[in-house]
């Protein structure tokens, strides 16, 4: 402590208050950025570190296919525990790391996270899993506006972590513009690395919620969110219940198990509606997930009506939809990892090719609830329309025909 018993400095916990917590056997504060009951490890103790890989090189022994590395970006902090400056206005830090009714916005997190000597530690992590075959690491990257470029910190070069994920594409916006601009940012921070795009986890409002403007529209966002999503340069990440379409659950205050929204209620209502169980069957308790007499949330009734079981029996339904548009994807080298060029357009459209090998497709995206045309660059030449699963566009003379919240594809 401070000589006058305050804390070492103002780091605040992402889930409220103090991001440090006094023990009074010690006699000593201990860092959480998360809970209290979540004390942060010590990564600058090498010490530290070799327990860490000791227990990684356990579970690579017994066979795991690899690791998801939770908030990757935090396991150091700074060594001389200097205090974050206020978030200013003009910068774009805050991101999406806390809701407005979150105080940890309100600085800029230069020293409680996104050291330097993460990366160092990030290739020792990499050195171990290089020992085994086939074995890959996903992190996530939670760092504001500075995400997409923490991402190509942590994943250049070949020696770190295979691919990350980021807030980016977790927020309120479903439009051309905004999609555009994080894969060309993500493109100009990393030249050799890996990005893992998704639209819904479970630290978000499902997208299903977050994009759609009516009931009436939710399943066709979804399908179109998944449509768009594979399409892009990068691997995916899909969220247990977005391939049903379900909704944002409600839930009463009683119900809720997650403390940040038990803490920030009514402000911030926490994570726990996009945390409610998947849906097997509709004509079961709990929709099926348990035979337990109380599930840990509880399902709505407006997502048992969209379970598997239901959804098995329609053709046109979002579960389907996903499953051929996932076919789609792996049946086109382009789509695995081949080149992105995005085209420019004078409209809110998504349009970019994707090439490899010889195979150059055409994408189109209307993200729009208005009908549009797209007109063929120059010189390019329209070759076999791929029947890319649920869209209605129509390719004429040099353009194509879109109606609202439609998609093309098409050799080129």
């Amino acid at each position: 402590p401070k000589p006058d018993g305050t804390a070492p400095n103002n780091w605040l916990s992402i889930f409220g208050g103090p991001g440090w917590e006094w023990d009074g056997v010690r006699r000593q504060y201990y860092q959480h950025n998360f809970l209290t009951s979540q004390p942060d490890l010590n990564f600058h103790s090498k010490a530290v570190q070799e327990a860490v890989l000791e227990t990684v090189k356990f579970w690579l022994d017994r066979g795991v296919d690899g690791f998801r590395l939770d908030t990757v970006n935090y396991y150091f902090c700074d060594k001389l525990l200097r205090s974050n400056p206020p978030h200013e206005p003009d910068e774009d830090d805050a991101g999406l790391d806390a809701p407005d009714s979150n105080p940890y916005g309100m600085q800029n997190h230069l020293y409680d996270k996104t050291q330097p000597e993460n990366v160092d530690f990030l290739k020792r992590f990499r050195a171990l899993l290089n020992q085994y075959e086939d074995r890959t690491t996903v992190g996530e990257v939670g760092d504001g506006a500075r995400s997409l470029k923490t991402v190509g910190a942590y994943t250049s070069g070949g020696d770190k972590l295979h691919m990350c994920y980021t807030f980016d594409l977790l927020g309120p916006d479903f439009t051309a513009e905004h999609i555009r601009g994080c894969v060309e940012a993500f493109q100009k921070a990393v030249t050799d690395g890996w990005v893992c795009w998704a639209f819904s986890n479970h630290d978000v409002m499902r997208h299903v919620s977050r994009f759609a403007r009516t009931e009436e529209e939710r399943p066709v966002i979804a399908k179109l969110a998944i449509s768009v999503l594979a399409a892009l340069r990068g691997s995916i990440c899909l969220y247990q219940g977005e391939e049903l379409g379900l909704p944002e659950a409600e839930l009463a205050f009683e119900d809720l198990r997650d403390p940040y929204g038990i803490r920030f209620w009514p402000a911030f209502k926490g994570r726990d509606g996009c945390r409610t169980p998947m849906p097997w069957e509709a004509g079961k308790a709990h929709a099926g997930f348990t035979s337990a007499e109380k599930s840990w949330l509880p399902v709505p009734y407006e997502q048992a009506a969209l379970s598997v079981d239901t959804q098995e029996e329609s053709e046109s339904s979002v579960l389907h939809h996903y499953r051929r548009t996932l076919a789609f994807r792996k049946s086109h080298l382009a789509l695995i990892d081949g080149d992105m060029t995005f085209i420019g357009t004078n409209q809110d459209l998504l349009a970019f090719t994707r090439e490899k090998n010889g195979e150059k497709l055409l994408f189109v995206f209307n993200l729009t609830r208005k009908p549009a045309a797209f007109r063929l660059p120059d010189g390019m030449v329209l070759g076999e329309p791929l029947e890319m699963p649920g869209f209605r566009a129509v390719a004429g003379a040099g353009s194509v025909k879109l109606a609202a919240l439609d998609g093309f594809c098409a050799r080129v």
